[in-house]
This record gives C-alpha cells, structure tokens and sequence, in this order.
C-alpha cells in the first residue's frame, strides 16, 4: 500500500510548488505535490521560459538585419515560424523533464490528478486510476493562475488568443491588436512586431507599462514606435465582432468609440487565481477577487493551510514564488524564516529593448514623504554598450536624500534583466550611495552605468 501521510503536502509543481517540495525534502520532511497537468508549471511550459525562446528567436533575427553594421553580410533573412515555436516547446520539454527527475532525486511522492481539500489535514486527489486521499498537517497552495478574460472578448484560440495560443500560434500574423500592455502584452507585441506584423497596442491606463517609473514607460513608448509598433494609451477595446478571418475592435479612446480591422488580436489583461475545486468553499479561507489572503509568512487563516506563488496575489513573479516556498517548507520544518519584501523582488520584461526594476518609483518615493537624489546615465555613454551596438537604452536610481539608501533603480536597454540583480543585492545589504560609490565595476562592462548612474545622482558622474 503506497504512502498516504506526509509532513508536508504541495498542490501545484509549478516555480512555488516544485521548490518547496524540494526544499522540504532537503530538510528531512516527508513530501508529496500534485499536479493536474504539467510538472513546472505554467512558468516553464507555457509562461516564463517558452517566451524567452521565442523572443531570443526574434532578437537574433533583428541581429541578422543589422548584420551591416558590424561588418558582415547576411541576405535572403528570413524566418520559418513552425521552426521559431518547435524550438520553443523543445526548450520548455527539456525543462519540465528536468523537473521530474529532480523529484525521483529528492524521493518526493509525486501524484498526477486534481487536487481539492476534503478535511482537516486530508486532500483527495482524482487520478487517472480514480481517488486517493492524503494527509498532512501542512499543506500548502500553489496552483498558480491563468489569463483574466474580460466578457465580450474571450479567446477562441482561432482569432483571438490568450499567451499559450500565442506561444503555438496557428499562423502569423499580418495585423495583430494587443490588449493590455503589461509584461505580458508588449513581450508578445515586441515579438510578432520584430517578425514584421503590423501591431497595436492599446493601454487602459495614460501610459504602457503602467507599473514602471514613468521616465522608464516613456522611453519605451519612443523606442516601440521607432519600431513601427503603434501605441494607444487611455484606450479601451469596448468590443470584438468576429468574422471570417477578421475581428472589428470597438476602440474608444477620449469618449469616441472607433473601429479597425485585425486578423488577431492578443488578450493580456491580467490574471486571475486558480481557486475552482480546490474545496476552499467553508474552510475559512480568505479568498479575495480570486486570490487567497495569506499573512507575511503566507499563512491563510486556516491553521497548517499556506498559499505561495500567483494564487496569493502579486507580485505575479516566478521568482517571487520561489522564495516564498522555500521560506515556507523552512517555517514547516521549525527552522527561523524572514519574510520577503515585495520592495526588494525586481520585476523583468524581456521585450526589446528589455526592461527592469526594483524598488520605488520616483513619483512612489516622492508620494512616500522622501527627500530624494536621482541619478541617470544613458546607454550611449558607456563603451560596450556602442561596441555593441546597444546605444539605446537609460539606468535611472532613486536615494534617499538624508541616508543614502537605495529606493529604486530602473533600467532599459540590453541585458538590463541581468544587470538589475547587482541593485536587487544592494538593497538586500541596505546598501547605501557611499558603498555604491566605492565599489569598484569592471571596465569595458554595460555594469559600469549603474556606478554612472549613482555618482550621477550626487552630481559625480565621469562620462555624461
């Protein structure tokens, strides 16, 4: 008879799950986790790493059109989109496979099925061979979400689509509307945009990525229509007539209510929380607008019932899910945790030119009562990034005025999604300027503007 009691049950093997089941197991507990469909998640299957696949594809595709200007000659460039996607899934395959493999070496008790809370400490699992119920005294949450579909403009997987239609898609296409332009949105948007589709993005809110520093959303919004994107902010897409082959989006921006004609159109409007059938319904816990309301210790109000990841709210990170677990399979083993500021975890968009953050805005910092410095320094004005043809770009740092403590830095331009990590530690050792100051970058590196950009700040800046 297999095992039905554990120190600790995970629902979910996604970036949350997985990691606290290994987590767990590395620290003696006895561990299962269950999962209804793909071992990784919808991270490594059809978020995270198939879209940087894909965008990879089409960085080295615009690499290729530029080949010209360093010195080398490549004609007939062109692209073959089933290959671009079939390299995609082989990626995020490769992945997943890697995930199993990690669960036989750490002995976890996987069960694939739909999970659902039936009791105090018990969680009946539906498997392709029927019922089984587990138990445990801990039990933690982390069944991720899915894309938010607003009525009237629902995925058909034929017109309209949501990421994972957009991540296999049935075809190119030749205009495409993206709705919504967070993360989401404009890495989809800067991919088909790079293969050359005709492509629009309308924006609710007065600016495209509405949660960056306004300087940050501003240079991007230049750069993307340098590109032949095409940007409509304070818009709403109202409606979506369906036809053959075309979709009317009703736009209405300022009060007026235009039409125009798209073969695609792009949803990403947000996501919603993956609660149905867990069996939350009279379990006391807190749900609330589709996601589970937990502590800073992402405890729910149900004793020895954690929730990590997208279904406790934002930031909807994958890395932000993953400390969360390991901070909660260490609590559930009696070791001393902290809790994980949201201020310190750095928010990455792969689009081109790349974007990253963390901290504070300077409005945020401002509207937070802080006497501050800001230091900025531009791509243009540091050697590798010419010598990589990567003049376009800015890294702009918040401080505190009176203690030097680093608020918020915020970059675009090449590798940015690497560079942030060097701020993200500095705020984690509550660096300050002078420390920042006196380190020293190593020379010819893109790094060398994030010391820029704090000597800037204090009106010490060598090459601007």
């Amino acid at each position: 008879m297999s095992q039905t009691q554990f120190d600790m049950i995970v629902i979910g093997a996604g970036p949350g799950g997985y990691v606290a089941a290994i987590r767990g197991a590395q620290l003696g507990l006895s561990v299962a986790i269950i999962e209804r469909e793909h071992m990784g998640g919808i991270c490594l299957n059809w978020g995270c790493i198939p879209t940087k696949a894909m965008l990879r594809s089409a960085e080295v595709f615009h690499l290729m059109h530029r080949a010209k200007e360093f010195g080398l000659s490549a004609t007939g460039v062109d692209y073959d989109l089933d290959a671009v996607v079939a390299r995609s899934r082989k990626v995020a395959g490769q992945l997943s496979g890697g995930i199993s493999h990690l669960m036989k070496k750490n002995k976890i008790h996987v069960v694939m099925g739909q999970a659902r809370l039936s009791g105090t400490g018990r969680v009946s699992v539906k498997t392709d061979k029927g019922e089984e119920t587990l138990s445990s005294d801990h039990i933690i949450l982390a069944t991720g979400a899915r894309a938010r579909e607003l009525p009237g403009l629902e995925a058909d997987g034929d017109l309209v689509w949501t990421y994972k239609h957009a991540l296999t898609p049935p075809r190119m296409p030749k205009k495409l509307l993206v709705i919504g332009s967070g993360a989401i949105g404009i890495e989809f948007a800067s991919f088909y945009n790079t293969l050359g589709c005709d492509t629009t993005v309308v924006e609710v809110m007065d600016r495209v990525l509405p949660v960056e520093d306004e300087e940050i959303s501003a240079f991007a919004r230049k750069s993307f229509m340098a590109q032949g994107m095409k940007i409509r902010e304070n818009s709403m897409v109202k409606q979506l007539d369906r036809g053959k082959g075309v979709v009317t989006a009703h736009i209405e921006t300022g009060g007026k209510v235009n039409t125009e004609e798209f073969d695609t159109v792009i949803s990403a409007v947000g996501i919603v929380g993956n609660i149905e059938g867990l069996g939350l319904e009279g379990t006391g816990i807190e749900v609330d607008r589709t996601h589970v309301v937990t502590d800073e210790f992402c405890r729910t109000a149900v004793e020895g019932i954690y929730a990590i990841g997208d279904i406790a709210g934002a930031p909807w990170l994958a890395h932000k899910a993953s400390h969360e677990a390991v901070m909660v399979a260490e609590m559930i083993a009696g070791k001393t945790v902290h809790p994980i500021k949201p201020g310190s975890i750095a928010g990455c968009t792969y689009c081109h030119p790349q974007i990253a953050s963390v901290g504070m805005t300077e409005v945020q910092a401002k509207e937070a009562g802080n006497d501050i410095k800001v230091g900025r320094f531009p791509f243009m004005g540091n050697g590798k990034a010419i010598a990589l043809g990567e003049a376009e770009g800015l890294v702009k740092t918040v401080f505190d005025a009176q203690t030097g403590e680093l608020l918020g830095a915020h970059m675009i331009g090449a590798e940015v999604t690497e560079l942030i990590q060097g701020y993200v530690i500095g705020r984690q050792l509550e660096t300050t300027e002078e420390d920042l100051i006196h380190t020293v970058f190593p020379h010819p590196t893109l790094s060398e503007m994030m010391h820029e950009s704090v000597l800037d700040a204090y009106g010490r800046a060598i090459h601007f």
